[in-house]
């Protein structure tokens, strides 16, 4: 099985705690910055369309969005994101 196998095989917190680890272990500002800018959206594919709106003009909100960005839905809809990273840095 390759890396990229396994990955797809972790789930979305997975994912999302391994992405984070290795962005803020290579000092990886962009993903992190990306990060944030896609959680509004991806709050909205998990049906809390109130929250992103918020978050997009509030930065405090869009800090608190980061520290759950590994949780339940919004991990889900950024599933593909973490994934992404993974496979290219690995």
């Amino acid at each position: 099985m390759t890396q990229h196998e396994e990955l797809d095989k972790l789930s979305s917190k997975e994912l999302h705690d391994r992405a984070v680890r290795l962005a803020v272990r290579h000092g990886d500002i962009r993903f992190l910055w990306e990060l944030l800018t896609r959680i509004p959206a991806a709050e909205a594919t998990a049906g809390r369309a109130g929250e992103s709106e918020a978050d997009i003009k509030w930065v405090v909100p869009m800090l608190d969005d980061y520290i759950h960005a590994g949780d339940g839905e919004l991990a889900e809809a950024l599933r593909e994101f973490y994934l992404e990273y993974l496979k290219q840095h690995s």
